[in-house]
């Protein structure tokens, strides 16, 4: 998740770091509501999430 948090964040480095702690929790509580990218970034990981 980190690294497509930071590629969002790319070119953002003119801002104060008050601005860039907002910007970092704006975007991460709109992947929040992107199901299908969440797991889509878990997927790539290759863990097993089935019950035991």
């Amino acid at each position: 998740m980190w690294s497509h948090l930071k590629r969002s964040l790319a070119n953002l480095t003119k801002h104060s770091l008050d601005q860039l702690t907002a910007l970092v929790k704006t975007r991460l509580k709109r992947m929040q509501y992107r199901p299908r990218l969440i797991e889509g970034l878990i997927a790539k990981t290759g863990p097993d999430l089935q019950p035991l």
